[in-house]
Parts: C-alpha cells; structure tokens; sequence
C-alpha cells in the first residue's frame, strides 16, 4: 500500500443511478432519459473532489457483486488510487430521479449490506495500516453495523498522530465527536441534535459550535448551512462565508464536495479561511451539474475566486 496524505474511507458506499423525466404522475409508467451512473458514498465522492482539484488521496472502499464491480470500474476512471475491501453482499445502489416539469428532485437511499465481522476487521486493519496524515470517515454506516465504528477508527487514528475528518450523522457522529476529532462538518439540524436542542439559529451557531471545541470533541467545526453558504470556527478563528448565486440542478454530492474542497486546500497547507472559501465553493459548483457528477475544476476555481472578492 503507498503511503497517501490523504486517505478517505467508504464502508458504505453506492452505485449512483440518476435520470429525469417530464412530470410525475400517480399510477402512470414514466417515460425516463437513458441513466447516468456515478460511483457514490461519502469517502469516494471527497476522493473525486480532491482529484478534481489536482490533488491525491487514496480511497478505501467496499464492493461486493456486479454492483460492486462497476463501482470500482468508475472510480478507476476518476484516476484515484483504491484499496477495496470484498465483500459477500452485493454493493448497493441508489437511485435519483429530476423531474423537468417542476425541477423537483427526487432522492432514493437504500440501505447498504450487512458485513460480516470478517469483512469489518479486515477494512479496520486497512484504514489502520494507511497512516496519513489526514483520514476522512464519511457517510453512513451499513445495516447492523455498530455506530461506534467511526468513533474506534478514530481513536486508534489519533493515537498515531492522524488528522481525522467526520462527515456523517445521527449516533456514528455523536460517538465519533466524543473521541475527540480534527474537522467536523455537522450541518444546523446536526449541530442541535448534538447539544440536545431542537434548532440553532444563524446568530446561535458560534456559540453554539464553542461549546463542542471546549469540550475537546473538535478542533474545527465547519457548519454547513444549504444554500446560505457555510462557517468554519475554531477556539480563535471565526469565518463565514455566503455561498454564491449558482443555477442549481441538484444538491446530490455538495456536502462531500464541500469536505473535498476544504481537505484538498488544507492538504497544500492553505489558510483556514481559504480552506472553507474552497470549501463553499465546491459545493456550489456542485449544485450546478445534475445527478451525482459532483462539480467541474473550472466551476469550483471561477466561483473560488469570486468568494475572494466578496466582502
């Protein structure tokens, strides 16, 4: 295995199929365009951003069956360096539908397989023997999979001096947070449910996100607040930044970009305020292009730079 700055992990990830149609109708067949496939799951979409960027990583994933097979076979065409871990139970697929009549989209998320306690050592002892010197834990987790899983990754990442980077929700994230991680990227539902509060309010979140820094459950926590934009707070450092005015054709995959964007600008050792301007700017880019194809580098760098100059 060759020693990579930046490695990301996928235990759960997905063969992406998206398609449009004219208008929703009950009971009616729907006449769709031909499919896009796209390889999906947290880590190998921040691993597409960082190579989008002209940056390296090394993607660890999962892949099981035919499904698997083809996943691999596009995330090959990203020229990503990989390390899969096989599996019995076919990778699983998800599904994204836009209808043109209203530009509604609509998102199917299905449940990923349940690994075998084999297959969960063998992707730890991976992940263990990567040492970069940044590890991103991203996406959801399998059926019955314990969601401390990130959390002991995590442990045993920060005991060899790694940088770990969490970007996933519910319990996995609450338990992963309480080890104590590098970045974290909760959005504003995310950031409540973690202070046990029903909603934070944008002139809340700074204090709100101080209390998890004082508590040692992040170094950064960079809020991600939709169309808005985003912030990145430290103990010190504050910056916020306004997402700019894109035409957007789907949402699928702006988050990860957005991890992408900031791990690649600190990976070349850039400001943190640079780091969440690329950030925003990736995931913006992102809502640009349908489906799951993430964004275009000359997007991200064009709306990188009209960050810059707004005020």
């Amino acid at each position: 295995m060759n020693k990579a700055t930046i490695v990301t992990l996928t235990i759960n990830p997905s063969l992406d199929k998206s398609t449009h149609f004219d208008k929703l109708v009950p009971e009616q067949k729907l006449r769709c365009a031909a499919p896009h496939y796209d390889a999906g799951g947290g880590g190998i979409n921040v691993s597409k951003a960082i190579a989008r960027l002209g940056g390296e990583s090394m993607a660890i994933f999962t892949s099981g069956g035919p499904i698997g097979k083809a996943l691999e076979h596009l995330v090959a065409q990203e020229k990503i360096q990989t390390v899969t871990i096989p599996t019995k139970s076919w990778t699983r697929e998800n599904f994204i539908a836009l209808d043109a009549h209203d530009n509604a989209q609509y998102r199917f998320d299905f449940p990923g397989p349940r690994l075998s306690a084999a297959e969960i050592r063998k992707a730890t002892r991976v992940v263990a023997q990567a040492k970069p010197q940044f590890l991103v834990l991203s996406g959801s987790l399998n059926e019955g999979l314990d969601s401390n899983f990130y959390a002991l990754l995590a442990q045993k990442a920060k005991a060899k001096g790694v940088k770990v980077i969490v970007d996933t929700s519910g319990d996995a994230l609450d338990k992963t947070l309480k080890e104590g991680v590098y970045l974290a990227k909760p959005n504003l539902g995310e950031l409540a449910k973690l202070l046990g509060i029903e909603r934070i309010k944008n002139d809340e979140i700074e204090a709100a996100a101080q209390k998890l820094i004082k508590k040692g459950h992040a170094q950064i926590l960079v809020v991600s607040m939709g169309p808005t934009g985003a912030v990145l707070i430290t103990k010190d450092q504050t910056h916020w930044v306004k997402a700019p005015k894109v035409p957007k054709k789907s949402t699928v995959g702006a988050g990860d970009s957005m991890v992408g964007g900031i791990v690649w600008a600190l990976s070349q050792d850039k400001s943190l305020k640079e780091a969440i301007q690329w950030g925003v700017a990736c995931g913006s880019a992102a809502t640009m292009n349908e489906g799951t194809l993430l964004f275009k580098a000359q997007d991200a760098k064009r709306l990188f730079k009209a960050i810059q100059k707004t005020k």
